[in-house]
């Protein structure tokens, strides 16, 4: 049974950083691109970045471009989003999620297992 765990959110203000983590178990995640996703309150779920199987390529909404890096270590099974000059607009739950596929893509539809989420708050 494959599982995503997210971890390292938290209340942060304007300004600061936060790192997350996705750790998986039951599934190798070399094999697999990764993403992460947001869902802010009211609001629908979306994109914010992608990577693909061996960490060669990146992709990020532009509303997270320059300050936010995903990447991956898969020795230790992980993928990390680093979240630098975080403002308020950027809280939401983050979602990390992985596809069946060496390639990721902006869809969420298309990602085949997710987390459960880690909450993300920044204050002003």
């Amino acid at each position: 049974q494959v599982q995503l765990v997210e971890s390292g959110g938290g209340l942060v203000q304007a300004g600061g950083s936060l790192r997350l983590s996705c750790a998986a178990s039951g599934r190798t995640l070399s094999r697999y691109a990764m993403g992460w996703f947001r869902q802010a309150p009211g609001k629908e779920r979306e994109f914010v970045a992608a990577i693909t199987w061996n960490g060669g390529r990146t992709y990020y909404a532009d509303s997270v471009k320059g300050r936010f890096t995903i990447s991956r270590d898969n020795a230790k099974n992980t993928v990390y989003l680093q979240m630098n000059s975080l403002n308020p607009e950027d809280t939401a739950v983050y979602y990390c999620a992985s596809r069946d596929r060496l390639i990721p893509t902006m869809v969420g539809d298309e990602y085949d297992y997710w987390g459960q989420g880690t909450q993300v708050t920044v204050s002003s």
